[in-house]
This record gives C-alpha cells, structure tokens and sequence, in this order.
C-alpha cells in the first residue's frame, strides 16, 4: 500500500504562541480547536486519494449531500499526550482504526487501511504539535471523522466520502473533575435496539441519546444509562461510555450485548485487571441484578468508561422509583488504582509492556 504524501497547505492566521498557551492554561474539553487539519476524500472510481492538510475551517456541502438527509457518518476518538520528555504519543490508535473500519461496514461507508488513519494522526501532529498540552490530566482530544458528501437525494450508499481529522486541547471531562457522578436511569428511551448500530461510533446514536440526557439534567444527573430496548431490563451502557461493575470478592462484570459499543478503554482496564489475577466476566447484566448486588453488599463499586473521560466512578444511580448508592459516595479503592495504572502508562510514567502506545511525532 503506497503512503499517503499530504498536500500542506498551513494556516496563515494560525493562534500565536501566546494565544495558544492561554487556551491551554483553561482548555475546558474541545471548547477550542487547534489551527490545522487533515482531509482525504474518497471515490468509487478513485479510492483514497487527496489527502490535505489545511487549515482548520467551515466545510463546504452541497445541500443534497447524502450526510444531512440519511446520516452516513461515523466518528473516532483518541487522544494525543505529552510525555515528560516532550515527546508526544497516543493509545492503541490500531484498535480505534479497527473499530472505523467496523463502522463503516456496518454505515455502508469505505473502510480506510489502518496505514492510513495512522498516517493521518501523524500528519496533524506534524503541524499542530504545540497544541499537546503538557499540564497533569490534560491531553489532545483527536476527533476523526468520516461522512457521505455525494450530492444524491436516492437511498443508497455515498459514492463520494470525506475523511477528516480535527482536535481540540482537553481537560477533564466532567467539570467536577474524577469524583462520583449521579447517574439517571432512561426508562422510556433507548440508544439503539437489536440489529441496529448500537455496536457501530455513529452520530445517530448519540443524537438518539440526547433526550434522555436532558431528562438526565433535569433529574440533577451528569450522565444518562440507558437499558435494552427489547425487555428494559439488561444494562447498556452510558451516553458515551461503557459501564463495569465490581463485586466484594474482586470480580468486574461487564454489561455484554450486540448494541454495546466495544470500547477500548474498558477493554484495556479489564485486561489489566485481568492481570492483576481478578475474574473478568463479559455477560447480560440486569438493572435489577445491579441494584439487589448493591443493597446485598456483592456489588461495591461501579464505574463509567471511554476515551474522553478515562474512568468515572458512579456515585448513584437514579431513577423515577428508587435509587442505587448514594449521592455522596466516595470512588472506589479498585476505581480509582485501575484508572492511576492506565493513565500512568498513557502519560509515560510506567513502562508500556502491552506496546499500546504509539508515537505521533518524530
């Protein structure tokens, strides 16, 4: 497979160095974006071909595009960080290229070579290297993303696809910081159901959970958790994150359907606990096994997972009849020295024995 040789064209009004260094002094998370980014396009007849890197702007859609009407899109996140010797690397960005491919499959979307997304992370950081944040607990959030531009109004799959990558300097996720989140438990609506794209990282989903969020809001909840839409009984997962459950004698429960996400970092965290000795079970969860193994003392900790939060732990669970855990709970002692070990190896403060970091620059 050839490289990809980019076309660089830089961006003249790019922030300067004092501008930047005052948006990483506060970044919030993606409040603001970096001065560049890539765009490959894609074709029937020409495959992968065009790759740019230019700069960061508005994009430019005929108003039939197949994307605004029908939704073929789907999305990667990854971060980028620095290391103490100011070299900059990501995480597992293999497994994230793997899970594009599988959500294009599943969007009728082309896949692009693992080569390619590499490639195209590599390309941004060649320019937007000073972007990468260096104080604790802060990171370079990646957004790769991909969509249908051909202008057809047919129902079919696009003929034409942009691929884009874009990133935005990153704190922490929830404003609280790592503390216990309230939790609100979506009883009337669902993320997605059986045979659907629950398993793919498309924005259709995300827009499904946006309701639910709100009543999550209102419910005095930061996030929402969302149950299967066949029964409304088996545990999902969060608006953007997966759930794990840990029990007195050391097992991590898992919630396991086809309409799940398969997120890297919890595949990550649960290998390494999988390592430390501790049972992994990958399995249907009930809300009500949830809420007896709380009230029976089995269950002792549960947490949220994903890229741009890490590892949450769940304080409580609410909803419109009864609540799980308690608002003022603390963080789990297994919660928090699972997230201490993955998020040391992603900062470079202790040896990567998996190989899962990879190197942006240089």
């Amino acid at each position: 497979m050839a490289e990809l040789e980019f076309h660089r064209h830089l961006n003249l009004q790019a922030k300067s160095p004092a501008e930047r260094e005052a948006i990483l002094a506060d970044p919030g998370f993606c409040n603001f974006m970096t001065d560049h980014m890539v765009d490959i396009c894609w074709s029937e007849k020409g495959g992968w071909h065009r790759p740019r890197i230019q700069p960061y702007g508005p994009i430019e859609l005929e108003p039939a595009a197949a994307v605004l009407h029908y939704g073929q899109e789907i999305f990667e996140g990854l971060k980028a960080y620095r290391h103490a010797d100011g070299s900059i690397w990501t995480f597992r960005p293999d497994a994230n290229a793997r899970r594009l491919q599988a959500s294009a499959a599943r969007m009728a979307l082309p896949e692009l070579p693992v080569e390619y997304f590499l490639e195209s992370l590599k390309a941004l950081i060649s320019v937007d290297a000073e972007w990468v944040p260096s104080a604790p607990e802060t990171s370079l959030y990646l957004r790769p993303f991909m969509f249908g531009k051909e202008a057809f109004l047919g129902v079919r799959p696009a003929k034409k696809v942009a691929y884009y990558v874009i990133a935005g300097p990153a704190g922490s996720y929830f404003a609280g910081g790592v503390a216990p989140v309230s939790i609100w438990l979506s009883e009337h609506f669902s993320r997605a159901g059986r045979g659907g794209t629950g398993a793919a990282k498309t924005g259709g989903n995300y827009a499904a959970s946006l309701i639910a969020q709100n009543e999550a809001y209102e419910n005095g909840c930061q996030q929402v958790l969302f149950l299967d839409s066949t029964t409304n009984t088996y545990v999902e997962e969060l608006g953007g994150m997966n759930v794990v459950l840990v029990y007195k004698d050391g097992t991590l429960v898992t919630p396991l359907s086809d309409s799940i996400l398969p997120g890297i970092t919890r595949d990550s965290i649960l290998r390494l606990a999988e390592e430390r000795g501790h049972t992994v079970e990958r399995r249907p969860v009930t809300i009500d096994e949830w809420r007896a193994g709380f009230e029976n003392g089995d269950i002792v900790e549960a947490f949220a997972c994903g890229t741009a939060a890490v590892i949450t732990p769940i304080g409580m669970i609410k909803a419109k009849d009864f609540t799980i855990g308690s608002p003022d709970a603390i963080a789990g002692e297994m919660t928090m020295s699972l997230r201490d070990e993955l998020t040391d190896i992603q900062y470079g403060r202790r040896e990567d024995v998996h190989g899962w970091m990879y190197r942006l620059d240089g």
